[in-house]
């Protein structure tokens, strides 16, 4: 699988949690372990949680947690990985705040 851009990352489109779990898992092992940690205890698929946490954070986030992933991202070597780290930890948050 090729790297994702970011656009792919919010869009999500046609990818399959063993896709994401493998482009993840050679870009980011540590995010790759929680995301299938935190999906398998919600019994959703990585791609679920995935889209869950993209979701979540396009209607949810404020300016800082948006400077925050575009400063992530531009000082990574995979943006879309940096994404994928930002967007799971802003769900896990707000999942605890509510």
């Amino acid at each position: 699988m090729t790297d994702l851009m970011l656009g792919d990352l919010l869009a999500l489109k046609g990818k399959s949690s063993a896709d994401l779990s493998a482009w993840l898992s050679d870009h980011d092992p540590s995010t790759a372990s929680q995301l299938a940690s935190e999906a398998g205890r919600r019994g959703e698929s990585e791609a679920q949680f995935l889209r869950i946490a993209v979701s979540d954070f396009m209607a949810e986030a404020d300016e800082e947690a948006w400077a925050s992933l575009i400063s992530a991202a531009r000082d990574a070597s995979d943006p879309g990985a940096a994404c994928a780290a930002r967007m799971i930890a802003f769900r896990l948050q707000l999942e605890s705040i509510l």
